[in-house]
């Protein structure tokens, strides 16, 4: 059966549940679909699903598994490496749909929410009851929360609070098989292995996500935040090893080099020195008595460490003004060029300095102009690649330059990605960093939920054949290490 065939054959059946405005299917329809945030790579699915309940999930999930179809599950589409890329003989599965909070327990802390809840709306709603949600990435106000766990989302306050996996306490899930499993309790621990986790950062390719509850925090008595202004991108990055090495554990500790400075500062102005090399924007928060003695103790390692200038926000309204700058980084870049590639790597603190000195080396040698963006305080570097893609050859050039950046932080003893996902972006360089055993391994997982391979294909972990052709691993003979995993 051809792929027109079987999608007139899935569009006959799933109109049996499905109201006809929940299915989407002529070009025009399926146009808004055809790439996430990573616009770069561009797809048009086989077919568009809307569903608003778990039943119909599990029902278009049978329906695909008995046709063999692949089904890729798409949030907010905020993501930036391709995760939700759909695919040409498959279904893309919209959860646009699934937009309630379901309950806020003020006691427990907890909120229940679908996982199309915008992350922003999750701390809206428990505000009246003095609580919020942690995990805040630059994009809250759009992202949903179903695709901060599929990516494992951070944020400015990653560093005191943590990722997503660290905030969340149990899931509702769809099999391939179409049957629903809670992952998690109610508590804060469950007996078994931690399947929680695994869910994390899964990329979709497990299960479909379908409910979510979160944990949620008081709101900190006090919060206060020193701007630091740097000469010498170096220093700004020694600075942050010299906070943590105090001790403090800062809020969010985050950094920016001058063009991304001078473009945020255009676009909110939020009072940023736009001569300068970098800045460090460092929050503390928690009772006022302590921090105002830890602000006091912040400043005096910023001088030490070589800033050229430092500013406390007065009140909250400044404070919120100077993270706002922050957080539009990615749109104000956008201003700078016609088209931008938002990388997303980590490497150990004390490698800051090296790695920038790196990157600005590697931006000489692809003459491409690069903004650097950045979680400082757990290493998490967000450098953003300048380029013109009408110019024939220069999206592959950054390509190029970006596997190079990603290649230097598993260089400096870090990590391909930190909460953007590995999708369709990064999938070359997951062979650099892992060894066939690893990789065999992650397949094995995916194997046991998804024997198949019809939840989001192709994305994440590549297969030993795609290692062997760019020779990230020695091949014996012509034929693979493992010779069981030739099929993958």
């Amino acid at each position: 059966m051809n792929d027109q065939n079987k999608k007139q054959l899935l569009i006959n059946k799933l109109q049996g549940w499905l109201a006809d405005s929940a299915i989407l299917s002529s070009e025009e329809e399926l146009r808004p679909y055809e790439c996430d945030g990573l616009s770069a790579y561009r797809e048009l699915p086989l077919l568009v699903v809307l569903p608003e309940t778990i039943e119909q999930v599990q029902a278009i999930i049978r329906l695909c598994a008995s046709l063999e179809i692949p089904v890729v599950a798409r949030g907010a589409g905020t993501g930036l490496s391709g995760g939700a890329l759909p695919l040409s003989n498959g279904v893309l599965l919209s959860l646009a749909k699934f937009n309630r909070i379901l309950d806020i327990d003020q006691l427990n802390r907890t909120a229940r929410v679908q996982p199309g809840v915008r992350n922003l709306a999750i701390s809206e709603a428990a505000a009246p009851y003095g609580l919020y949600y942690a995990p805040d990435p630059s994009s809250q106000i759009a992202c949903s929360i179903g695709g901060n766990v599929a990516e494992n989302s951070g944020g400015v306050h990653c560093l005191k609070y943590g990722l997503t996996v660290h905030n969340v306490q149990q899931l509702k899930v769809v099999t391939i098989g179409g049957d629903v499993l809670t992952i998690g309790g109610s508590g804060f621990d469950s007996a078994g292995y931690d399947l929680l986790a695994l869910m994390c950062g899964s990329e979709g390719m497990l299960v479909v996500i379908v409910e979510i509850t979160v944990k949620l925090l008081p709101k900190p008595e006090y919060a206060q935040l020193v701007m630091a202004a740097f000469d010498d991108v170096a220093k700004a990055g020694q600075a942050v090893g010299g906070i943590i090495a105090a001790g403090i554990v800062p809020a969010g500790l985050e950094m920016m080099d001058n063009p991304a400075i001078r473009a945020s500062e255009a676009f909110v102005n939020a009072g940023y020195p736009t001569s300068a090399a970098a800045i460090l924007l460092c929050e503390l928060d928690g009772a006022r008595a302590e921090v105002q003695q830890q602000i006091q103790k912040v400043q005096e390692l910023l001088r030490h460490s070589g800033a050229t200038s430092l500013r406390v926000s007065s009140n909250d309204a400044e404070r919120e003004l100077l993270w706002k700058g922050r957080k539009a980084a990615f749109p104000a870049v956008g201003r700078l060029a016609p088209d931008y590639y938002c990388m997303d790597g980590t490497i150990p603190r004390h490698q800051l300095p090296y790695v920038l000195q790196r990157i600005s080396e590697l931006s000489g040698e692809f003459r491409l102009q690069v903004a650097n963006v950045f979680h400082a305080g757990d290493g998490n570097l967000h450098p953003l690649i300048l380029y013109d893609a009408n110019k024939e050859g220069e999206l592959q050039k950054v390509e190029q330059l970006g596997g190079k950046i990603l290649e230097l932080c598993v260089e400096a003893g870090g990590t391909i990605t930190g909460e953007h996902g590995v999708g369709v972006e990064k999938i070359n360089q997951m062979c650099v960093q892992f060894s066939p055993l690893a990789l065999r391994q992650f397949h094995a997982v995916k194997q046991v939920f998804d024997e198949k391979q019809l939840l989001n294909p192709g994305k994440a972990v590549p297969t030993l054949h795609r290692c062997a052709e760019l020779g990230a691993m020695h091949v014996h003979g012509g034929k693979l290490p493992f010779p069981e995993l030739e099929r993958f």
